[in-house]
């Protein structure tokens, strides 16, 4: 699935706007970026109602490609400026994080998950 792609599932504005063209394969969503140093890998997604710079960075850190802000949120400008620099690709959504991972999920977006 293509970041582009994600806009029009999750009715997402466009905040920062990278490579929307990229080619994603995983997604996490999750408010506590310790857990996303811990435990995520290989996603290129973060689903997220954190709107502090340490998304970005914890992004940054894991080599994601997009963040999709949920619930409506949306970030102050040096976050976005942030996300910028870093060629992140920053969405909000109004969808609430279940509901966005949900619909990731059922248009073919996995989580990487272990258990079978």
């Amino acid at each position: 699935m293509k970041i582009r792609d994600i806009i029009g599932i999750l009715k997402a504005e466009i905040l920062v706007e990278g490579n929307l063209d990229e080619e994603v394969k995983m997604a996490c969503g999750s408010d506590m970026m310790s857990d996303v140093l811990a435990f995520v890998k290989d996603q290129s997604v973060l689903l997220t109602g954190l709107v502090n710079p340490q998304v970005v960075r914890t992004a940054e850190m894991m080599d994601m490609h997009c963040i999709i802000f949920v619930r409506g949120k949306r970030p102050d400008q040096p976050v976005l400026n942030l996300a910028e620099q870093k060629e992140i690709s920053i969405l909000a959504t109004p969808y609430r994080m279940f509901t966005a991972c949900g619909l990731l999920f059922e248009n073919g977006l996995r989580g990487g998950c272990d258990v079978s």
